[in-house]
């Protein structure tokens, strides 16, 4: 039985209800009054449901198509305007107890280089990733509670925050680890994570355990039950996300939704983020395996209704893509992006690029400097903004924020000034005269006047010398 506010996750994740909705939406996929009406409602930007985005997924009318492209593209404005974050993710370990038969990680691999990060080692990658210009990381570990126990995980977080190098410094942990106990979530927040992050991988029950057939991710309820787990813990920013190619997306899509509704039910508060992962190729996994992999466009059709459907959460695209999906995604409502990434364990601290510890192929291998340098000319702000969760501007207080539009005020010029900072410390010379520019231009879009004035008095103070300025 469908329950969105139940902790059950068969309840909250119905599969009798998303067989209805896709139903649903397929008979009423040519139904253009139904669909006028759902575009009508998503242009009051307080989201649709899952029944309701369905049904624009299963459309295929291109007019229609384009109606629902160019209103993530006005959605997307208004709630990030054209900031996008910058992060990377950072390889603790690979170390993992699990059998997922679609990651190298799994336990029965036995031609990974299975590696684990000391802490100087950590070190290490941290200055690495400073002197690229990185300020906010994703850190990952296999699940292995012998390895990568949760006391790791948190002298990790410790490291990671202690090293100042520089001018640069860390300053927002976001954590992508296994599903835990409300203890453990609790021993993170106190580590003063910023998002914890976990991809479902699949809703589909019946498919999520032949694709994790052993191993303590086997268990579904527990695994689909962990953000509930985390918002008790006392982490009210937490991140969803699935790998698209591992069931039929339409059947993910409906998943997906329902998990972001039900935290709204019960939590007063949704996903502060949704990745939007593709499975890739990697060492020991051919993607071809998967027969439901996507195409480009659906892609593109995925973005614009996350974006349209739950129009306050963050959309988060990794360098699993291209650099021309990402550009064909970017206005669509993604407003995080990794730069530069290396998923092997250990792979910033080498100049060459180490195959053999990582999770999947990099599509998009430039450097940071150039995903900075190309964000600018397509009209972006790459952001290093980390000034909400620092200033305790988490969960239903940052959601405030954003649905009351006053982002631009607060938001806006931090982007400019984290951007500031990057151009003085990191930038190339060609980065640094396109950067200088679009701040002089964007600080003029500032609305409040006493906004704008700080902010320009900030950003001469960062030309001096000062850092880390924040609203």
């Amino acid at each position: 039985m469908y329950r969105v506010d139940s902790l059950k996750a068969e309840e909250f994740i119905c599969h009798e209800e998303i067989e209805a909705t896709l139903q649903y939406a397929e008979e009423n996929k040519n139904n253009i009054e139904l669909i006028d009406s759902l575009l009508k409602k998503a242009r009051e930007k307080k989201g649709l449901t899952h029944r309701e985005a369905s049904v624009l997924l299963a459309c295929e009318i291109p007019e229609k198509i384009q109606e629902l492209f160019t209103l993530a593209k006005e959605i997307k404005e208004e709630f990030y305007g054209n900031r996008i974050v910058m992060f990377a993710p950072l390889y603790l370990s690979n170390y993992c107890v699990n059998g997922c038969v679609y990651c190298p990680y799994h336990l029965k691999n036995k031609h990974i280089a299975r590696k684990k990060l000391t802490q100087e080692e950590v070190k290490k990658e941290v200055i690495a990733l400073q002197d690229m210009g990185h300020k906010r990381l994703a850190i990952e570990a296999g699940e292995d509670p012998v390895n990568n126990p949760i006391e790791y995980i948190l002298e990790c977080i410790k490291t990671i925050y202690s090293i100042k190098h520089k001018n640069g410094a860390i300053r927002r942990v976001n954590v992508n680890i296994a599903a835990t106990t409300v203890e453990n979530y609790r021993k993170l927040k106190e580590a003063g994570i910023g998002t914890y992050i976990l991809f479902q991988e699949t809703y589909h029950k019946e498919s999520y355990e032949a694709l994790h057939p052993t191993g303590p991710k086997h268990d579904y309820a527990y695994h689909t039950e962990a953000m509930d787990r985390a918002m008790e813990g006392g982490i009210d920013d937490v991140g969803l996300g699935v790998l698209f190619g591992l069931e039929g997306y339409k059947y993910e899509f409906a998943g997906l939704l329902m998990h972001a509704e039900h935290l709204e039910a019960v939590h007063g508060v949704g996903p502060h983020t949704i990745s939007v992962p593709r499975i890739k190729h990697a060492d020991d996994i051919d993607p071809g395996a998967f027969d439901n992999s996507i195409s480009d466009d659906i892609f593109a059709k995925l973005c614009a209704l996350i974006r349209v459907a739950v129009p306050y959460t963050g959309m988060i695209i990794s360098t699993r893509e291209s650099k021309e999906v990402r550009e064909k995604v970017l206005p669509l409502g993604v407003s995080q992006i990794s730069g530069a990434s290396r998923t092997s364990v250990g792979g910033y601290d080498h100049p060459e690029r180490e195959k053999e510890t990582e999770q999947f192929d990099v599509s998009d291998q430039r450097t940071l400097d150039e995903v900075v340098n190309w964000l600018m000319k397509l009209g972006y702000i790459p952001s290093f903004c980390t000034a909400c969760y620092r200033e305790g501007r988490t969960g239903d207080r940052f959601m405030t924020l954003l649905k009351s539009g006053q982002i631009q005020n607060c938001c806006h010029p931090n982007a400019l000034m984290t951007l500031k900072e990057y151009l003085e410390d990191y930038a190339s010379e060609e980065t640094r005269k396109l950067g200088l520019k679009l701040i002089e231009e964007e600080l003029k879009k500032i609305p409040s006047e006493k906004v704008r004035e700080v902010a320009t008095q900030h950003i001469y103070e960062i030309q001096e010398g000062k850092r880390d300025f924040r609203f």
